[in-house]
């Protein structure tokens, strides 16, 4: 997961941002708890352009998944996340978040493709 941020939030912070996106995710796709792997990046107001109505405060999640969960289970990330992050005082309209959800043949996990592995969680959620 990449979380895109303006420049200047502690480090604080931009954990507690990671982790109630990480509890969004657990809760509403049902990847498992220890499946942590985030990367965050910042921007200098200069160099990100933000649409009008946008503030200092914008986040844009981007979710690279392995396919097959149903329309309802990312209806309730998307809630689950802007609900979390309006908690920490960021608007809804400061929230977006982008899936991506290469084919299973397509990821390497251990070695194999991923729809030859044990992925250990159900996807159909």
């Amino acid at each position: 997961m990449k979380i895109n941020l303006v420049k200047g939030l502690s480090r604080e912070r931009k954990a507690v941002i990671s982790e109630e996106i990480h509890a969004a995710l657990v809760e509403s796709i049902k990847i498992p708890q220890a499946d942590f792997n985030h990367r965050i990046y910042e921007f200098d107001p200069a160099d990100w352009h933000l649409s009008a109505g946008k503030t200092e405060k914008f986040v844009l999640v981007e979710v690279t998944m392995f396919p097959g969960r149903s329309r309802e289970a990312k209806r309730r990330l998307f809630k689950g996340v802007t609900d979390r992050l309006g908690a920490l005082g960021i608007a809804a309209s400061d929230v977006m978040v982008v899936l991506e959800e290469p084919p299973l043949v397509n990821w390497g996990l251990g070695g194999v493709p991923g729809d030859e592995a044990d992925i250990g969680f159900e996807l159909k959620v």
